[in-house]
């Protein structure tokens, strides 16, 4: 098969058990599965409103739970053995579940999609719009933030995107807008006069506010301020996980990056299409596409024309889409990308033909033990999308170990020798070929194969 079945199955997509599946025109291979990404189904997959309902109770119960637990007991004076079982213990069981389900369903469509360029697309744009289990308050949220403000969205407008991300129960937990509230709102103006106050309703939370123009728009760079922060902010106030609540928000017009705002509900939507359709937003995310898909740091060719397209058709993710599958730069050369350790999981249960039953007894599927917690990045930033934060000592010997279990289940019925001619085609070098050929065994041949650098590359 050609280059560039090889570009098509593992740059723009997650691995491919044999390049047969792309067929002769690689670009129109990919450029047909441009649409919305594939959705998640499963019983224990609920949507926003049902997610952040079961949230909601299972936290009611664990609440209640605690305050009605006895005092612990002396622990000199404690018989010894596993302490037994409390309903608090099983709440939190139950949020583990909940988190569990979300993993293996991000994970195992990944694993079986016949569309993986949109499924690509999926993956950057949640670490894009990071929200993190790590988090309490967005246990059992993260799945259903993915399901409903990312994945219908891959290839439509950049501000349908932006708008279901910041107004989403688990961005606006995660950021603590639930906790903003307009210091002159009749909710905080009634409070000051009953003299009661629960923490955080009466003050101005910045954190989403920044992030939006930090991370998902202008940039760090962008050209804000501190003032146009503090501005966003006043107008993010009343918008909690159950919608907009107008005795929290902020009475009066605001001014964002010199634009006057009137107070309501609207002006969060008109800001968010300013920054949608703002020159800096269109060079930023331009430039993290092209780290993404090429390399980490991407042809300035390839950025400047990305940012036009975006600016041309106000931010119409197709339109970029298709245009990085037409970029010329996107056809050259081999293997340049290191794979995240998710990446490397998804490919190699699609190399391997395993489908979601990789993810059946893990639902990680082994993520974590190697750094990457599905739906867990350790910052509103994401994960990193650059090699050098992944090829530490211990991250790369992970992968070893990996590999290793991986190759001692599956290799004694798979040929890695002839997996590999398949899968690589002309990505394949002569010395892996030459180690293949001089592996022990089937075992060591796929072992050697998942830690080749083709492989951990794309």
């Amino acid at each position: 098969m050609s280059q560039a079945a090889a570009i098509a199955a593992h740059r723009f997509g997650l691995g491919e058990a044999s390049l047969g599946v792309v067929g002769n025109d690689g670009p129109g291979w990919l450029l047909a599965q441009i649409g919305p990404a594939d959705a998640q189904s499963g019983a224990d997959l609920p949507d926003t409103a049902a997610a952040l309902a079961r949230y909601t109770a299972l936290f009611q119960q664990q609440t209640q739970a605690r305050l009605a637990a006895p005092p612990a007991p002396d622990p000199q004076g404690a018989a010894s053995g596993a302490a037994p079982q409390t309903p608090v213990d099983d709440i939190n069981a139950q949020f583990r579940l909940m988190v569990q389900a979300d993993q293996r369903a991000r994970l195992a469509t990944a694993a079986v999609t016949t569309r993986p360029y949109p499924e690509r697309l999926a993956l950057f744009w949640s670490n894009h719009f990071s929200v993190s289990t790590g988090k309490g308050t967005v246990r059992g949220l993260a799945g259903a933030f993915e399901r409903d403000a990312i994945r219908p969205h891959v290839a439509g407008s950049f501000e349908a995107l932006l708008g279901a991300a910041v107004r989403h129960p688990a961005m606006l937990r995660y950021l603590d807008n639930d906790f903003s509230s307009g210091p002159a709102s009749p909710a905080v103006r009634r409070l000051e006069r009953l003299g009661t106050f629960a923490p955080g309703t009466r003050g101005l939370n910045e954190n989403l506010a920044r992030e939006v123009l930090e991370l998902h728009t202008l940039g760090v760079n962008g050209g804000y301020t501190q003032a146009d922060v503090t501005a966003f902010a006043a107008v993010l106030t009343g918008w909690r996980p159950a919608g907009f609540q107008p005795a929290w928000h902020e009475p009066g017009p605001k001014t964002v990056l010199g634009r006057r705002y009137a107070e309501g509900p609207q002006a969060l939507g008109e800001l968010l299409r300013d920054l949608a359709l703002h020159p800096s937003t269109a060079r930023f995310i331009a430039t993290k596409l092209g780290r993404h898909f090429l390399a980490d740091d991407p042809p300035a060719s390839l950025v400047d024309r990305l940012a036009a397209v975006w600016q041309r058709t106000e931010g119409d993710l197709q339109a970029v889409a298709t245009e990085l599958v037409r970029s010329p730069e996107a056809w050259r050369g081999g293997p340049s990308k290191l794979k995240t350790p998710e990446e490397f999981v998804i490919s190699s249960a699609r190399l391997l033909g395993l489908g979601g039953s990789a993810f059946e007894r893990a639902s990680d599927g082994g993520t974590t033990a190697m750094g990457q917690r599905p739906q867990g990045a350790p910052s509103p930033a994401g994960w990193s999308d650059r090699a050098a934060d992944w090829l530490g000592p211990d991250a790369v010997w992970k992968r070893v170990e990996w590999a290793n279990r991986v190759g001692a289940r599956v290799g004694g019925r798979i040929d890695g020798r002839i997996l590999a001619a398949d899968a690589m085609g002309p990505w394949l070098s002569p010395d892996t070929r030459r180690e293949l050929e001089r592996a022990a065994d089937g075992q060591q041949a796929l072992t050697l194969l998942l830690l080749a650098p083709e492989f951990q590359r794309r």
